[in-house]
């Protein structure tokens, strides 16, 4: 069976498939906010606060749609190739799994891997009346807790929850800012979500005072399933291209500290003919002839 390709007519569709092919370096990725047909109005509301704090980055469809991507991820993986995002949260509820979100990514227009929360002691945004973040704002990740890197579905679900909520990758970071703060405490078979605002007040020196002020959401997660990729496939998932990597310069290398050390190689030198200032232990003695005939003198 032959599959069909169809080739893009007008100079905007090639422009738009361009856009899509891969690229050395890539752009923020892109989250698609999806509401089950049976979402309760905590699931909804969290999947709205999402979307409010990835507003620059992500879309958010209102209407419902009856999937279950633990039994059939297809149409999902269908609706983020078409508007080409690479994460994805989806909230529903039921008797057995009430205040369920999925969050899941993509690789290559396919699942990577997802994971089930269970949405417990919500307050909304709205719902904490504090002065609220920029959108667009990039936010400091705060994880704690020693299961993070103890535990291997917490280390993955880590890896999700960096690449859901990091938003643009910058080189730089000017200290002011930072306005926003995102913790995560692993503790007791659960994961406490809280939202801060950064407040930096003045300290006498150069370094600001620091105050955290909860602007929400808040929330404790329970993982509940998980569908993880392999180790192949989520090796290649992280593979840097070659042209992205950084070209080895010949005789160059770095220590520990970061400093750049250099080989230099240079012809033999004659040592005895450099010009440098020899002290009185270092000149050669005379010869006794000489030297009889200056005591003569």
């Amino acid at each position: 069976m032959s599959v069909r390709i169809t080739k893009p007519k007008t100079h905007r569709g090639k422009r738009m498939l361009a856009k899509r092919e891969p690229k050395i370096v890539e752009l923020a990725k892109q989250a698609l906010m999806l509401r089950g047909s049976t979402a309760s109005v905590t699931s909804l509301q969290f999947v709205k606060d999402l979307y409010a704090i990835k507003r620059m980055q992500s879309t958010y469809f209102g209407q419902k749609h009856p999937y279950n991507p633990f039994e059939d991820v297809k149409p999902i993986e269908e609706l983020t190739q078409k508007y080409d995002h690479s994460l994805f949260a989806f909230c529903s509820d039921n008797k057995k799994r009430p205040n369920n979100v999925i969050l899941g990514r993509m690789f290559d227009h396919q699942l990577l891997d997802m994971i089930e929360f269970g949405v417990e002691q919500f307050k909304s945004l709205t719902a904490i009346r504090n002065a609220k973040v920029m959108d667009g704002n990039k936010p400091c990740l705060i994880f704690s807790g020693d299961v993070w890197h103890q535990n291997e579905e917490y280390s993955k679900c880590k890896s999700l929850l960096i690449d859901f909520f990091r938003g643009e990758v910058v080189e730089q970071v000017r200290l002011a800012g930072f306005e926003h703060a995102l913790s995560f405490t692993a503790v007791d078979g659960k994961i406490f979500l809280r939202s801060y605002k950064i407040l930096m007040t003045k300290s006498g020196t150069k370094t600001p005072h620091i105050e955290l002020e909860e602007i929400g959401p808040s929330a404790d997660l329970v993982i509940r399933r998980t569908k993880l990729a392999s180790a192949d496939l989520f090796k290649r998932a992280c593979r840097t291209p070659s042209a992205a990597k950084p070209k080895k310069v010949k005789n160059m290398s770095k220590d520990v500290f970061g400093s750049k050390l250099g080989r230099i190689h240079m012809p033999r030198q004659d040592y005895r003919k450099l010009q440098v200032k020899r002290g009185r232990a270092l000149r050669t003695e005379k010869s006794p002839k000489k030297a009889s005939k200056l005591s003569k003198k």
